[in-house]
């Protein structure tokens, strides 16, 4: 199973944006110096949460808030956001079974069935994780660190 390291990084940002946004403009160098991620890879994670309408970004000065609340922010919509074919990448194929042997011929036909299952389950629990879940989840494990 896969799913990007962009989506966590994405998250990252958000959350970022959201604990910092109000006291500080948000930048991708800023964001680059968070995540320890390439400031043009930040540019790319952050112009698609934009495209999908999740953050906004003012040009010239720079900054980037969010455009809806956290609890309507689900981690199934950042991800389609950064990878909007993440879910169909998530369980891998061997490429060339045997065409000959009974097993072989048929065997994607039958993993396939079991792994979009698989594949459904995930994508619904990510629907159910808001963004706010998972700040809940970082305000709890920096408190108990501090």
């Amino acid at each position: 199973m896969h799913i990007s390291t962009k989506c966590s990084v994405a998250i990252h940002c958000l959350i970022f944006i959201l604990e910092y946004g109000n006291t500080q403009k948000v930048t991708s160098d800023l964001l680059s110096l968070s995540t320890g991620i390439n400031p043009a890879t930040i540019r790319k994670i952050v112009s698609s949460l934009k495209k999908d309408g999740i953050i906004s970004v003012k040009f010239g000065t720079g900054g980037t808030t969010l455009n809806c609340p956290p609890n309507e922010i689900t981690l199934y919509r950042i991800c389609k956001a950064i990878e909007p074919d993440f879910a169909s990448k998530l369980i891998g194929l061997h490429p060339l079974p045997s065409p000959f042997c009974p097993i072989g011929k048929n065997i994607h036909d039958v993993l396939n069935c079991s792994y979009q299952k698989i594949s459904n389950d995930l994508c619904e629990s990510l629907k159910s994780i808001t963004l706010e879940n998972v700040i809940s989840d970082y305000h709890h494990i920096q408190f108990n660190r501090d």
